[in-house]
């Protein structure tokens, strides 16, 4: 008999004349089932093919090791977990059709939880069979990872499960709103992420600031740093000019228009760095509005609370893309486009 642990004991009674039922055997009570482990991940080896040439290394990665968090694909492509033909390689290494990928155990998504990303539709500003280009709202990241299990990417998907090619161009920060582009087509994708490697794109965004901006500060050109914080989150900071690992960011900056106690400006910027826009103007002194990474953290919550403009509560980031301009990649014609600025930013423009 099984000894039944922590058991409370029965006082013990006089035996019954009639004969006790006979105890069953051990081996025969049912079995009880038991989850089998789940594999440990191997060691992948892959080729790439046609959709991928042309991709960087970290792109492809992402969208390859599926639910693997950004922070980690780079990790392992830092450390030389991942090779390419056999040798280490950069992030910013140009794949090839043929390249051989050794990469490292890492867990991906399953196929189920890869399907859990509900099907939505966003709000489109302009669409033909070449690309697509919708207005993102804030509080929705632009593909899964870092702690997201899905983000817009992963949802257009869904919802458009007869489209055979779609991938994002750019990217925008989760809390960031406004104009997204994606291609409908590779040559598109390839094409269009030139123009923006090559600066030839223009995207200009709307943010609010606290204080008065100066009108003669325009330009800012400070190399920034990218690293991982204590909790392995990306974070950013502005760096020496001789800092081997900082980049060259330029932004420009042009007042639109000034309030008491806050700035609206227009902000166009040169090269595409993670946060760039944020930690420029926080290094200058005037931190985006809502900003929760490198804002004013007591100012953002007397938003949220109603308390800093009377009877307005915002508790967003004040950061919106409201124009970009390109090349179209089959026709060569000037796309220039607008999203207006959402009602929760104007609600608060026009309480200033």
């Amino acid at each position: 008999m099984q000894r039944i642990i922590g058991g409370k004991v029965a006082p013990a009674r006089k035996a019954s004349r009639a004969p006790a039922a006979p105890l069953r055997p051990a081996s025969s009570l049912p079995a009880q089932p038991v989850a089998a482990p789940a594999p440990a991940p191997a060691v992948r080896h892959l080729t790439v093919g046609e959709d991928g040439a042309g991709q960087r290394l970290d792109n492809y990665l992402v969208k390859t090791l599926k639910g693997v968090p950004k922070t980690h694909v780079y990790r392992i492509i830092r450390s030389g977990e991942v090779r390419v033909n056999r040798g280490r390689a950069a992030a910013d290494t140009r794949l090839a059709a043929g390249d051989e990928l050794r990469l490292p155990p890492v867990r991906v998504a399953t196929p189920a939880e890869r399907e859990a990303a509900p099907p939505r539709e966003f709000p489109v500003v302009y669409e033909d069979e070449h690309l697509l280009v919708i207005d993102k709202p804030a509080g929705v990241a632009v593909h899964g990872g870092s702690g997201v299990s899905f983000g817009v990417i992963e949802q257009l998907r869904r919802a458009r499960p007869q489209a055979k090619f779609l991938e994002l161009v750019h990217r925008l920060d989760r809390e960031t709103s406004g104009l997204l582009l994606l291609a409908k087509k590779r040559s598109a994708l390839t094409r269009l992420q030139d123009q923006f490697r090559a600066r030839e794109t223009g995207k200009t965004y709307a943010a609010l600031v606290p204080g008065a901006w100066p009108a003669k500060r325009k330009v800012i050109d400070t190399p920034l740093h990218k690293y991982l914080d204590a909790a392995g989150e990306r974070r950013v900071r502005v760096t020496a000019k001789d800092d081997e690992d900082g980049q060259r960011s330029i932004t420009l900056v042009q007042v639109a228009t000034s309030y008491a106690n806050y700035t609206l400006l227009d902000v166009t910027i040169k090269t595409g760095r993670t946060h760039q826009i944020r930690v420029h103007l926080a290094h200058e002194g005037h931190a985006i509005v809502g900003d929760d990474k490198y804002g004013d953290f007591a100012l953002n919550k007397a938003l949220a609370r109603g308390e800093a403009v009377p009877a307005v509560k915002f508790d967003r980031m004040f950061l919106h893309a409201k124009r970009l301009r390109f090349e179209h990649p089959a026709s060569g014609e000037t796309i220039e486009l607008e999203a207006a600025l959402p009602a929760e930013c104007r609600n608060l423009l026009q309480s200033l």
